[in-house]
């Protein structure tokens, strides 16, 4: 067995003979040749390194002027230069780069140039529409600002549709289609209502049909110039403060479009599927009021009840059906139920423009940008722009609820007759909207206890007079909903009693737990009759403290 020579670890000792510097590698191609290690002094003398030189010991000066001359010393650099890696493939021979690879690359390439290209074209497109759309500067699309809110934290829009892109159409700049959407950023969700065309309001100005009518011309009466940027931008504000004091809403936002709209965004996306459902049990719809476009010899509106997939035209036609022509059915409730189906639309164009295959068709997204460049304004922001597209993407479907100002005993406007035309009112009487500001109140709060709007009934048990009004008033100013004020039945009672007669008003019986801590909660009946839509009895036994 041979004798293993000791190393160290991360060293490789020298080969016997091998010479300090010297490359371990022997290899034919390079053979070292033995370095001088004299060192030269500065009296032409010469000395072999580690060797003391005769009469004389190695001097810091003697090192300098050596180190002075190392860029003189002709020394091999393809033998310093030769890596281990390249010893290691010596006897390899270098590959060729494979076609096919080169091809990958060159396509990746083309690809990234192909898509920058694309973005900078549907940047363009964007850039182009939003200048004629929005308010501010196009270089405002980089911020992301909130959207204005109400005391309740909701962002409001009044959305209003016109016909004066419909040649021909009578009364062009009416609104006839009137909307509110309602958007919480926070939460998620949105609420819907559509306005009465036919509602009957005072103008506070005068109008082509005097100082009241309907509230439909409104919008054209503040004025008529629709070649200003600054007329349409009153138009919006002015109509935006007139429904929402009617309403009871701060609205921060306006949008117009026309029916050109309609018709080209549901055709830029590929169409729409619309659930359509006849009123009152009508087995479909069917409106002739379209039907001359084709010299009768068509239906533009006829639908069984189911989903149909509808183009843009199509869609248009549904929007204004309201069966005010015969022969029709299915549209028993005229406008309102025009407005149910704007609605149905609205909802899903919105829907189909936020899916995959719309979002990555070119062709689509640069038509929907080239029709809302050319036919919608509103006074939206441009830095409000980008937050107003998230929540399209983040708000589902199935968190946008549709409220009804008509639905039976809910009903909180309906059908009449005023000096001498027909129109919509509000249940309460003519120009009475305290009903109306009510129910959309109660829809849009954030307050649990108002959205319930569980009826309460208060009865004084003391011997004080004037408690249960006292109290009542403090309730109503909590948002509570007091239906009636009475006296209770003679008896001994607790300092406060609460009978819940609605075990479904759970958000109102733990405000008023909470309100009232040590009060007893009574699961017998009423102590006296009340009406069946009462959810609350509460009995105060003495004075308020």
């Amino acid at each position: 067995m041979k004798n293993k020579r000791p190393i160290i670890d991360g060293f490789v000792p020298r080969r016997n003979g091998s010479q300090l510097g010297e490359l371990h590698d022997r290899h034919p191609k390079f053979k070292v040749q033995p370095i001088d290690r004299s060192l030269h002094t500065g009296d032409e003398v010469t000395q072999d390194v580690g060797r003391a030189r005769a009469g004389n010991g190695l001097g810091r000066s003697d090192i300098d002027d050596s180190l002075r001359q190392i860029d003189d010393g002709k020394v091999n650099r393809q033998e310093h230069l030769f890596t281990r890696h390249n010893r290691q493939n010596l006897n390899k021979s270098p590959k060729r780069r494979r076609p096919v690879r080169r091809a990958i690359k060159w396509f990746f390439i083309i690809l990234l140039i192909a898509g920058i290209g694309l973005g900078g074209y549907l940047g363009y497109k964007f850039l182009a529409a939003g200048g004629s759309i929005f308010n501010g500067s196009i270089l405002d699309l980089v911020q992301s600002q909130p959207l204005k809110q109400d005391s309740n934290g909701r962002s409001n829009f009044l959305i209003l549709g016109t016909s004066e892109d419909d040649p021909g159409h009578g009364g062009a700049y009416l609104t006839d289609s009137m909307m509110v959407l309602s958007i919480d950023q926070q939460n998620k969700n949105a609420y819907m209502f559509s306005v009465p065309r036919d509602l009957y309001v005072k103008y506070g100005m005068a109008c082509n049909s005097g100082y009241s009518g309907k509230i439909n011309e409104y919008f054209n009466c503040v004025s008529d110039n629709y070649n200003s940027t600054a007329d349409e931008q009153k138009r919006l504000s002015e109509t935006q403060a007139f429904v929402g004091n009617i309403f009871g809403i701060d609205i921060q936002y306006g949008i117009h479009v026309n029916n050109t709209v309609i018709k080209e965004a549901v055709d830029a996306v590929g169409g729409v599927d619309i659930n359509i459902q006849g009123s009152n049990g009508d087995p479909g719809i069917l409106d002739r009021n379209f039907d001359w476009r084709c010299n009768y010899t068509c239906y533009l509106v006829k639908y069984d009840n189911g989903v149909h997939h509808l183009d843009g035209a199509h869609a248009l036609y549904l929007a204004m059906a309201r069966g005010d022509v015969a022969p029709t059915y299915g549209l028993s409730n005229s406008n309102f139920d025009r407005e149910k189906n704007q609605q149905k639309i609205i909802l899903a164009l919105k829907e189909k423009a936020m899916t995959t295959g719309t979002l990555s068709n070119v062709g689509k997204v640069t038509g929907l940008i080239d029709t809302l460049g050319r036919n919608l304004r509103t006074n939206i922001e441009t830095k409000e722009i980008r937050t107003l597209m998230q929540l399209g993407s983040e708000i589902k479907s199935s968190d946008i609820h549709l409220i009804s100002l008509q639905d039976g005993d809910k009903s909180v406007v309906k059908s009449g007759n005023y000096n001498g035309a027909s129109v919509v009112m509000p249940v309460a009487g003519i120009y009475d909207y305290t009903g109306i500001k009510a129910f959309i109140a109660q829809n849009l709060s954030s307050n649990p206890v108002t959205r319930e709007n569980a009826k309460i009934v208060v009865l004084n048990g003391s011997d004080t007079a004037g408690v249960g009004q006292t109290v009542a008033d403090t309730l109503k100013s909590k948002g509570f909903n007091i239906s009636l004020v009475d006296n209770a039945p003679t008896a001994k009672y607790a300092d406060v009693e609460i009978y819940p007669l609605d075990k479904t008003k759970t958000a109102t019986l733990d405000a008023l737990k909470v309100l009232y801590p040590s009060a007893v909660i009574e699961t017998s009946g009423s102590p006296l009759a009340v009406s069946q839509d009462v959810s609350f009895v509460i009995i105060y036994g003495s004075s308020p403290k």
